[in-house]
Formats: C-alpha cells, structure tokens, sequence
C-alpha cells in the first residue's frame, strides 16, 4: 500500500526523496571524507615507523609558525653517529638504532637531468626501522654498507624519469655532485603524502660511509631513529633514551636537554584529537541537511493525512484499529526515507570513486557508518511520520468518511 501511494504522486514522493537523499549524503560524504582523511593521515604516520623515537635536536611537537623557539633549537649540537653505538650500549630498551643523513639536490644521467631528489646516506639497520619495499633489483647488503660502496637504490619516480622503468633502471649509474652512484633496485611506488615523510619516490637511498664523501655530515640533518624492543612503549624506550642521551651528552643534574625525542605515537595521538573537532563539526554540518529533509518528510505526510482523511474513516468503521492506523503511516514515512537514504548512499559510493581515480585519496565507507545511516533513516522516517500517523490514528470514523 505504501508503494501504491507513492507511485501516486510521483513528483511529490520525488521531492520528498530528494531532500532525505541530500540529507544521507551530507552525512556519509563528510564523515567518509573525515574518516578516510583521518585513516590515510595515521597510515602515513605510522609508515614513519612503528614504535620509533627519532633523535633530533629539533622538537616536532612544537609545530611552527611566530611562535616557534627556533633560536633554541638552532644553538643544539646535531646528533653524530659516533653516539649510534653508545645508544646501542645504553638503551636496553632499543632493537634496533640507525643513522641517517640527507640533501636535496638534481641528479642526472646522461643528458636526462632531474632535481629535488632526495638522497639519503642511511646505516645497516635503517630498512628494519623503515621498511623499504624493493620492486626490481635488491636492497644494499651489509658488505655494501660496511665498505661505503657506490651503489644506493632509486624511488619509483627518479627511476622512470631517469631511465624510463624500473627494470632498466638496474645496473644503471647517475651522478650526483660530480659523484657516481649504481642503482641496483628500484623501489615500490609509494605514492604523495600528505604529510611530508621520507618521500621515497623522489629519492635515492645510499650506505652513509658512501653518502659521506657526497654530502657533509653537519650539514645534511644528521638523525638517529631508534625503535623499541617487542612489547616495550615508546614511552618507556623515550625515558631509556633520555638517560642515554644526558650521559653521552654529559649534562649536569641542572642542565635541560639539549636535544629532542620526538615520538611517531605522539604524532598519531595529536592527529587523533584534533580530528574529534573535525567531526563534531561535520555531524553539525550533516545533521543541519538532515532536519531539512526530515521537515521536508513531515510536512508531506501531512498532505497525505489529508488527502486520505474519508480513506482512514473507512477502515476505520470496518474494524481498523489505532495501532494499525498509526503503523501504516509510520511505515510510509519510514519506507520514503529508506529509500531516499539508499539512492544518497548510491551517490556518496560513486563520489568515493570519482574521487578515488581522480585524486589518487582512497576514500571508503565503513561497514559501521552505513549501517548508521541505514537506522538515521529509519529513526528519521517515524519521527518525520510520529504526528501525522498519530492524527489519522485519533481521527473519528464518522467524522472523517463525511469530510
């Protein structure tokens, strides 16, 4: 009976449709976009390192802008790797340690030329903090490191650029600052961040004996990333580390830290907090369109009340209670915003897509969130329907067949 209904007037169940179904995609478009921006954010984070402390004499924590006390950063000693193996020694605490430094400068190969590429002169254990995922060739090999041989491996971007694949870029040999470096692997496209990272596309990753005779230590943001043993906090290895580092920096009792240990966990928790205020405003946002739709819902169930106040009469006089005057609008209202709901779930899906394919941002709709939205339209269709159904449902049988 509902359908038959709403197949009467079909322009008016079309309007009332149209405003559940802007109503559910506001709602699911924005907490999809929120959730996915959020869910991309901490993966990105987390591919920083799992676990890890980086060793730095800037504070990461502090952010930036006027405010930011660079003038007593900038006065620290930079981290040395002669503190690498003291590390090791002190922190019991830690699996693994390594050391790296970096320069953004052009590299070039034959008359192919390419710039902002980041090299990176890195120790042995540097792909056991930060996995480094090879698609042709293969990773450095100890010897490699422990000899400083010229050999690194490139980011997907400077291989194709370059050589034009990544298999042809094995066993190749570019130039940067007037030193030879052999590529002998590529590794796997990583696609942008969004916050920055290694950039491992844009980059070409070399022993840092080797690294040493391209770039000066000093000079080249010298950092020291250590990761905790199995079952061991950030926390704990950051207090370990601290002890450490006051030693092998010699500082007093009374003296303050004159380096940082900048924890990827205390990234992903910031993240985490700043996004609770990101979606408390989409709900608002969502939730505005939503009772702009339910209004819309009520006030057409209204008209239908109306409309069939002699039809309500008569079941009524045959035997029709309350409760099943008052279910079957309910159910109308109901069944209207179901299906609104689903065609906006239609419409978020293939925006996720569109936007998917074309940004190269994967957007999903989590199995929680559309069941959510799924039970908004139920809750929204009886209370959009609760008034009317309950003025049909009162109505006197007499009454109503004469009007």
């Amino acid at each position: 009976m509902a359908l038959a209904e709403l197949a009467k007037n079909k322009l008016r169940t079309f309007l009332s449709l149209f405003g559940i179904t802007i109503g559910i995609f506001c709602i699911l478009g924005v907490l999809s976009t929120v959730q996915s921006l959020e869910a991309n954010l901490q993966r990105e984070i987390k591919s920083l390192g799992s676990n890890t402390i980086y060793i730095d004499k800037w504070d990461y924590n502090s952010g930036g802008g006027p405010d930011y006390p660079w003038w007593k950063y900038v006065k620290r000693p930079e981290p040395r790797y002669s503190d690498l193996e003291q590390i090791r020694l002190r922190t019991p605490s830690a699996k693994h340690a390594a050391f790296e430094i970096n320069t953004n400068t052009s590299v070039d190969a034959g008359a192919n030329v390419l710039g902002n590429v980041n090299l990176y002169g890195v120790t042995e254990t540097f792909h056991e903090i930060q996995p480094v995922v090879i698609e042709s060739g293969r990773y450095i090999t100890e010897t490699e490191f422990a000899q400083g041989i010229n050999v690194g491996v490139a980011g997907n971007e400077v291989a194709e650029k370059l050589f034009g694949t990544a298999e042809r870029a094995v066993g190749k040999q570019l130039t940067a600052k007037g030193k030879r470096i052999t590529i002998i692997g590529v590794i796997k496209k990583q696609g942008k961040s969004m916050i920055g990272g290694w950039q491992f596309d844009q980059s070409v990753i070399m022993p840092y004996r080797y690294a040493k005779s391209i770039m000066e230590e000093k000079a080249s943001s010298p950092l020291v990333l250590v990761q905790a043993k199995d079952g061991i906090s950030s926390r704990a290895l950051k207090d370990d580390l601290r002890g450490a580092m006051r030693s092998i920096r010699r500082l007093s009792p009374t003296q303050e830290d004159n380096f940082s240990l900048n924890d990827i966990n205390d990234f992903s928790d910031a993240i985490g907090q700043a996004f609770v205020s990101v979606n408390i405003g989409g709900w608002a946002i969502a939730a505005l369109s939503l009772i702009v739709g339910m209004f819309g819902v009520a006030n057409i169930m209204f008209v239908t009340v109306k409309e069939r106040t002699a039809q309500i009469g008569l079941k009524k006089a045959i035997g029709a209670k309350r409760g099943v005057i008052l279910t079957e609008f309910l159910l109308e209202s109901a069944f209207l915003c179901i299906i609104g709901g689903i065609i906006g779930i239609l419409l978020v899906f293939l925006l996720t897509q569109v936007v998917t394919r074309a940004f190269d941002f994967p957007i999903f709709i989590s199995l929680p969130l559309l069941l959510m939205s799924l039970a908004i339209c139920i809750v929204v269709g009886l209370l959009a329907g609760v008034i009317p159904a309950y003025q049909a449902a009162k109505l006197n049988p007499v009454v109503a067949i004469r009007s």
